[in-house]
């Protein structure tokens, strides 16, 4: 329904693809490698898209929000134009699936903010060493997690600046100390109305990765967080605290998964799966209401940080990686555009079997002068036409969009 308007930009085919960071990164211009159409979106040095499974875009499917420096700013889609919508250092959490409301933090504040009117509000102030994450499909809820007690802060709050956009090069580290500490955690959820805070759910796991299902306003999604190998990482449960699932058991060693995300419809959580740990690749799916299970296979160059699908479920796309990840891609630097397909079953059904598929890959983007540090978090536009994903390939991080379409 909405589409970018790119007819007023010169189509700069023949420029360069990578320039120096002292120059201006181009508008536009067609990857000579891949013939696909890729625009910057963003304007200010340092800004970028929102995370890989954070809901960057406004109810009525017409806005991109942002980060930058300064604070968040909405792009409409179809004219370009931005616009300022929170200033000063605040962490945004998601935008809203039923109003123009971003959801954001501001020192132990969770705020609100309405896109269009910019009419502001603060809901609650948040538990000490707590910080929310997620906001329910109807917005009555948000949800969140803190460290009950004193003792080290693994879950600080980080700030939007360029400079935490980017992965820490003691992340390894850090998230083998964090399990090991065994620090008692609570979830919480945050009554928007009201501002009532109540725990939920309280483990000695580390508690993270929340995403409440995006048309189910009682279901939460969330991690058992540290080195994937280590965890049962997946989990399910209502917002009463009842009904804690697990989504995936381990069937071997060194088998891991994680990176989930929810499809839009609610149904169908999805994940990488390594069986085992950098060997073979899938991204595998699990249907909430049936407990049926897809995986679908990809090569090792195919593999992504973290993958992405499409409002009607048809397309999936990745951001690839480079050889320090886990899949030690020769050739892994590209955003892919991924096509399903299941094989059929021409043996016995059996509905504990797994739907096995392929995923058919296409280039889109080469990103080889893209330094992974800075995790390039794919996503789909409401009409899924373009592939939005953040990059550093001309020096300072930008918002960037690639169109699924060749160019023609």
């Amino acid at each position: 329904m909405y589409r970018f308007s790119f007819r007023a930009a010169a189509l700069l085919a023949g420029l360069p693809l990578f320039l120096s960071a002292a120059d201006a990164p181009p508008r536009t211009w067609i990857d000579p490698d891949t013939g696909h159409r890729i625009v910057r979106l963003t304007d200010e040095p340092g800004s970028a898209s929102l995370y890989f499974n954070q809901n960057g875009y406004t109810a009525d499917g017409k806005e991109m929000v942002y980060t930058t420096p300064e604070g968040i700013s909405a792009l409409n889609l179809e004219t370009r134009a931005a616009h300022p919508v929170v200033k000063g250092r605040v962490r945004i959490i998601v935008t809203g699936h039923k109003t123009q409301n971003v959801y954001y933090i501001r020192d132990n504040t969770v705020c609100s903010t309405d896109v269009d009117s910019l009419v502001t509000r603060e809901i609650a102030k948040l538990p000490p060493r707590g910080s929310v994450a997620t906001v329910n499909a109807d917005e009555t809820l948000l949800a969140g997690a803190y460290i009950v007690g004193d003792g080290p802060d693994y879950n600080a709050n980080r700030s939007i600046s360029a400079q935490t956009l980017e992965q820490p090069r003691n992340k390894g580290q850090m998230m083998e100390e964090r399990l090991a500490a065994h620090l008692l955690m609570g979830l919480f959820t945050i009554n928007i109305r009201t501002g009532e805070i109540k725990t939920i759910h309280g483990s000695t796991d580390w508690l993270n990765h929340l995403e409440f299902s995006p048309t189910d306003p009682t279901l939460l999604m969330f991690c058992h967080e540290g080195p994937w190998h280590k965890v049962d990482r997946i989990w399910t449960m209502r917002t009463d605290g009842s009904h804690v699932t697990k989504v995936h058991t381990r069937t071997m060693a060194m088998e891991i998964f994680g990176h989930e995300f929810w499809a839009p419809d609610g149904k169908t959580i999805w994940y990488d799966l390594q069986t085992p740990r950098g060997e073979v690749f899938w991204l595998a799916g699990y249907n909430v209401e049936t407990g049926a299970r897809t995986w679908y296979h990809l090569e090792r160059n195919e593999w992504s940080i973290h993958f992405n699908v499409t409002r009607d479920g048809k397309l999936f796309c990745g951001d690839g990686g480079d050889p320090g990840q886990v899949a030690h891609a020769p050739d892994g630097q590209w955003i892919y555009l991924f096509r399903p397909e299941l094989i059929p079953n021409r043996g016995l059904e059996d509905k504990s079997f797994v739907s096995p598929g392929v995923l058919h890959a296409e280039r889109l983007v080469n990103m080889s002068k893209h330094k992974y540090q800075l995790e390039p978090n794919v996503s789909f536009t409401p009409d899924q036409k373009w592939v939005v994903f953040r990059s550093n390939m001309f020096g300072p991080t930008y918002a960037f969009a690639v169109e699924i379409a060749k160019a023609q």
